[in-house]
């Protein structure tokens, strides 16, 4: 164990740079290394990072979340979102959709699960991992209007999958025994749910507002920063203390910006000259976090959940792009591009657990145990489907 807080943060950063160095001479995604270094280093296995870091991974993990939602947002120009808003909007309603039905069906015909468990993983199935997605794009410089679809099908996609959780979530409970009232219950669910959706966005767009009508006070490149990273922690802590979604308030925010603020480039390029050693802290400590022998344990119910997943986001995007008459590069390969399931997934199974004592142990175990593999293969298969559609360089 190493002994102190700043030892343990030198020494990551380092580890990762020759990781990343190492990897990329294979040409795997940059966030692969950083995972495996932060298992291989982590307390489950050689046990080189302090536990006062492991304990603020939290901490690191709003900040860098906010950051990915910040960049995410820029997406969100009106230009841009008159270009693929509608092929957006289409899809990531329909992946959403089928990723959850696909899992719920899976486990319900290969498994003997109770239907309230079930229908809890199928909650959790929409849910997508944004900073993957969005490493594995800076990484690789990935362009063109798949990439641009890509991005904000992820920045919509926690948006319906919130909406869904919260409405299966409250189908579940219904379930077992202790209400009654299933329709009231659901209506109940997705009314918190659009409540949380909604007061994130008018929350982000209040702020967004603020930073651009006081943005001509900001006379040069390092007061850009300060003010750009002041408004963003700003914006977490307000939404962490609300309980509204960071992701979706910093996107808000920055989609504001982008749309009302002609110099809002500058925002987003003072945060791209700090984040990096960031998001390699964050990945290396999800590495750390996880337990590669809950891999071995998760069992059928594990592989179901993967497979099915991945199957229903392929089959959403091809149903949401054909209606939404979408290029066939993008219903043929964006499905695969989600693939990565992390942080938010984590978050819903500790809310279940929390809902279902006796089985969510069971739930949140095997949710940890394919986050690992998702984490470590998901990039991959993200970095093929840009590559299957032309846009890596």
């Amino acid at each position: 164990m190493i002994p102190n807080v700043i030892l343990s943060l030198g020494f990551i950063l380092l580890a990762g740079l020759v990781a990343a160095t190492i990897i990329k001479s294979f040409k795997f995604p940059t966030i692969t290394a950083y995972l495996v270094l932060g298992i291989i280093i982590g307390p489950h296995f050689l046990g080189f990072i302090s536990n006062r870091v492991i304990a603020s991974s939290g901490l690191i993990s709003n900040i860098v979340l906010s950051f990915i939602a910040f960049s995410i947002g820029q997406n969100f120009s009106r230009d841009r979102f008159r270009q693929i808003g509608k092929v957006a909007i289409s899809i990531s309603i329909s992946e959403a959709v089928f990723a959850a039905a696909a899992v719920g069906i899976g486990l319900a015909l290969l498994t003997d699960l109770p239907l309230f468990v079930v229908l809890s993983f199928a909650a959790i199935a929409p849910a997508t991992a944004p900073a993957a997605i969005v490493m594995v794009v800076r990484q690789f410089g990935a362009k063109g209007k798949f990439t641009d679809t890509l991005l904000a099908v992820v920045a919509l996609d926690d948006s319906w999958g919130l909406m869904i959780f919260a409405l299966i979530l409250a189908v579940a409970k219904s379930m077992t025994g202790s209400h009654t009232n299933i329709f009231s219950l659901a209506i109940s669910g997705v009314f918190h749910g659009m409540i949380e959706i909604f007061g994130a966005i008018a929350l982000g767009c209040i702020l967004g507002t603020v930073l651009s009508k006081l943005a001509k006070y900001v006379k040069n490149q390092s007061d850009t920063l300060t003010y750009t990273l002041g408004f963003i922690l700003l914006n977490a802590g307000l939404s962490l203390f609300l309980d509204v979604s960071v992701l979706l308030s910093n996107m808000a925010m920055a989609a504001v910006i982008v749309n009302i603020n002609k110099t809002g480039f500058k925002f987003f390029e003072a945060l791209r000259n700090i984040d990096a050693p960031f998001y390699l802290l964050f990945f290396v400590l999800a590495g750390a976090n996880l337990e590669l022998g809950m891999v071995s344990s998760m069992g059928i119910i594990g592989i179901v959940y993967l497979v099915a997943r991945v199957a229903g986001k392929i089959i959403g995007v091809y149903v949401g792009g054909t209606i939404s008459a979408a290029g066939e590069d993008i219903k043929k390969y964006l499905g695969i591009g989600l693939a990565p399931q992390a942080g938010v997934a984590l978050g819903m199974a500790m809310i279940i657990k929390n809902v279902f004592p006796k089985e969510g142990g069971f739930i949140m175990s095997t949710i940890i145990a394919t986050t690992v593999v998702y984490e470590i293969i998901g990039p991959v298969f993200t970095k093929m489907s840009l590559r299957k559609a032309g846009n890596l360089k």
